[in-house]
């Protein structure tokens, strides 16, 4: 999984955090820092769909409706038309279960910042992320490469994979601690 947000953020995290840093009005720096921290809920929830709805074709099916490639070419267009809605959803329909929203409160609280920033930027994100996962599916990945993604050292379970990675870049066991007990909630695990 670290390997996926590497990646994305290597390709498209310059972009994404200077057109989310203008249109949400806060640094690039701490979006910069957030994408790390978003990137794995959104592939905790495709994984739990993938468990609990139906296999490969359930991420394919997620992929195909919402996750159009062509949206990569147009990052600012996507944020402008995600900045005004009235009411975003930070459990991007259900594919977060709870934790989008519990997500806002901690990334508020971790970055100093009111909490519609970060209600706004989740659904702005996870487009590109789920666009990003259709254009490697497409590009001769195929759905078994995309759902090997989201269980990066095989053992089924992505929480130990999540927790370090988050620790590392968050700077603080407290901030992958607290990560980590959402991603437990999105799995139906508790955290120790």
């Amino acid at each position: 999984m670290s390997g996926f947000v590497d990646e994305f953020m290597k390709s498209m995290g310059g972009d994404v955090a200077s057109q989310a840093a203008s249109s949400l009005g806060i640094s690039q720096k701490t979006v910069q820092q957030m994408i790390p921290a978003l990137i794995p809920m959104i592939l905790g929830g495709l994984r739990r769909q993938k468990d609990e709805q139906g296999g490969a074709a359930r991420v394919d099916h997620i992929l195909n409706k919402y996750g159009k490639s062509d949206v990569l070419n147009d990052i600012g267009g996507l944020f402008a038309s995600k900045v005004t809605q009235s009411n975003p959803d930070p459990n991007l329909g259900g594919l977060l279960g709870n934790s989008g929203s519990q997500a806002v409160d901690m990334l508020a609280n971790n970055f100093k910042l009111d909490p519609s920033v970060i209600t706004k930027f989740i659904p702005m994100l996870a487009p590109l992320v789920l666009g990003y996962l259709t254009k490697k599916r497409d590009s001769g990945m195929g759905s078994s490469g995309i759902t090997s993604i989201l269980d990066s050292d095989g053992d089924g379970s992505i929480l130990d994979d999540v927790a370090g990675f988050l620790t590392q870049n968050l700077g603080s066991s407290k901030g992958g601690g607290l990560l980590g007990g959402l991603l437990g909630g999105l799995f139906g695990k508790k955290n120790p």
